[in-house]
């Protein structure tokens, strides 16, 4: 039996035709007549044959947009066209990026090794030092971010935006593990004031990174992507699960806090303390479940929708015809990719985080802002960029999948892992954060969430989002460390060090527990409506 061997399509085949399979000519009905004895036995005994020789055949292989040959298991807008790894290439397409900002940021590679010798040859430089790290972390998360978006087109759609996600997550988790092993270390030399200082700055960027996704890179995401169109729309279903989630979220971590200003005045500051560690573990546990519902909920149960609803977002892209037509990583080149980037960023972070005290201490940096606006804004850049050319090409609900799905995934699966791993290090690492940064995580979530009610959105929107941030930037650059040996909220908010104070102390308490009842009555308001 003859076939034919199919061949790649030619140079004026390829077009917007995504997927190329050639396929057996379809046999003609006709109408025969039945046979009988001799004939139908016959006739059944060569169909049966033919069925065998059939089921036996090789798959015929499949071209891509490009005219390359697909690999089994690999989407075909992610096939390369090579195998294994060729430096050159690897390079070049690294260097290229997925978009003119993430080619730009490229630039900044050289401060890479200039950060790691500084670090060795002037240690004594701690602001240089600290100010190298910073900018070279940039162009080590832009690979990270880089190497897994080429990863993510090699898979289906929806989990392939859930590990793009995930790996944005990477530098955020590194940060955060670094500084809870030095908090480990602080304690252990017996430098508690440090080691509170390293806690509190993790605290502090927890709520950051939540700020950072929903305030300024959806902001940016609305503005860049009402430039040049009167409005973007989303999908009603992803900002009502978007909505829902994020109102989970914000009332999971806030709880420990209303818990501490509820019971300010009526338990001494050691039991305050070790209650609220008490219940931010739990709330960890249970955020942790909701993440692991929240995944199953994308990847099985409604993958079907999610997958849909993407595609479709693709073939909006106004430039889909040229990322389709760039050459891509081979599969060994994202691993290595992702190997080496993941290494430098886990050196830079160890060399940052040395620095942060001696800049808190020494350069005038607060705690607030060095935790909620200068380190969320270097662990989240790649993802940030990625939303953000999302947004300009016509893919409104991928980049909201992006923003959305980064910020649930620092709320219920960071935050849980460092109050976890802090447990394991018997380091007192909690959800009770700064009345400041707490109330201001509400106002977020209730401004984004009125933005996205409409599942609409323009340029007007995006720079009000914006302007919140900046305002919130000012006020944490103000906001003042405090004071050694004043209470803290992490430290038993509102409990006097002397108790003959009752009279101001209850009087604080009852402004606290007030603040805090109106916080959650805020919520409660935001919630109501997307629940209608």
């Amino acid at each position: 039996m003859s076939t034919t061997q199919s061949k790649p399509p030619g140079p004026g085949g390829t077009g917007f035709h995504f997927l190329r399979r050639n396929k057996r000519p379809r046999p003609q009905s006709h109408e025969v007549e039945p046979k009988t004895g001799a004939e139908a036995t016959t006739s059944s005994s060569g169909e049966g044959q033919h069925e065998h020789q059939h089921h036996h055949l090789p798959h015929l292989p499949v071209y891509n947009h490009n005219g390359h040959r697909v690999t089994r298991g690999i989407h075909p807008d992610g096939e390369s066209g090579r195998r294994g790894v060729h430096p050159w290439s690897m390079v070049r397409i690294c260097l290229r990026s997925t978009s003119t900002a993430s080619a730009v940021v490229n630039v900044l590679w050289p401060a890479v090794p200039a950060a790691i010798a500084l670090h060795f040859a002037r240690p004594e430089w701690h602001v240089a030092i600290f100010v190298l790290n910073y900018i070279a972390m940039v162009p080590a998360a832009n690979l990270i971010g880089f190497a897994g978006q080429e990863l993510a087109r090699k898979l289906p759609s929806v989990l392939g935006v859930v590990l793009e996600t995930t790996l944005g997550s990477i530098v955020e988790i590194i940060l955060f593990m670094v500084l809870l092993k030095r908090a480990q270390e602080n304690r252990d030399d017996g430098n508690m004031e440090s080691m509170e200082s390293n806690l509190s700055v993790i605290r502090a960027a927890i709520l950051g990174s939540i700020l950072a996704n929903l305030l300024l890179c959806l902001g940016m995401c609305f503005f860049v992507g009402g430039m040049t169109r009167e409005e973007q729309v989303f999908h009603e279903a992803v900002t009502e699960v978007g909505n829902g989630l994020l109102l989970v979220a914000g009332m999971g971590l806030i709880i420990p806090v209303v818990y501490n200003f509820a019971l300010a005045d009526r338990l001494d500051a050691e039991t305050l303390t070790s209650e609220t560690t008490r219940i931010s573990r739990a709330a960890a546990i249970i955020l942790l479940i909701a993440f692991v519902f929240y995944v199953w909920f994308q990847l099985r149960s409604h993958h079907g929708f999610f997958e849909e609803l993407l595609e479709a977002d693709e073939e909006r892209d106004e430039d889909r015809h040229i990322d389709l037509a760039k050459d891509k990583l081979t599969l060994t080149e994202c691993i290595l990719a992702l190997v080496i980037a993941i290494a430098c960023v886990s050196l830079i972070a160890v060399f940052l985080v040395l620095e942060i005290d001696p800049i808190i201490h020494r350069g005038g940096i607060s705690d607030a802002f060095m935790g909620l606006i200068l380190v969320p804004l270097v662990e989240k850049f790649a993802e940030h960029l990625t939303a953000v050319d999302e947004a300009w090409d016509n893919q409104a609900n991928f980049a909201l999948i992006h923003v959305l799905g980064a910020t649930l995934q620092t709320a219920l699966l960071n935050t849980p892992l460092v109050v976890l791993v802090g447990w394991g290090l018997h380091l007192p690492m909690n959800l009770d954060f700064e009345a400041f940064d707490a109330i201001v995580l509400i106002l977020a979530i209730i401004v984004v969430g009125n933005f996205l009610r409409d599942g609409k959105s323009n340029y007007l929107e995006g720079a009000l989002c914006v302007f919140v941030y900046v305002l919130i930037a000012v006020s944490a650059f103000f906001y003042p460390n405090p004071i050694e040996g004043e209470p803290t909220a992490s430290d038993g908010s509102g409990v006097t060090a002397e108790p003959t104070a009752g009279e101001n102390g209850t009087e604080s308490s009852a402004a606290a527990t007030e603040m805090a009842t109106e916080a959650a009555k805020m919520l409660i308001r935001a919630a109501i409506p997307s629940l209608r």
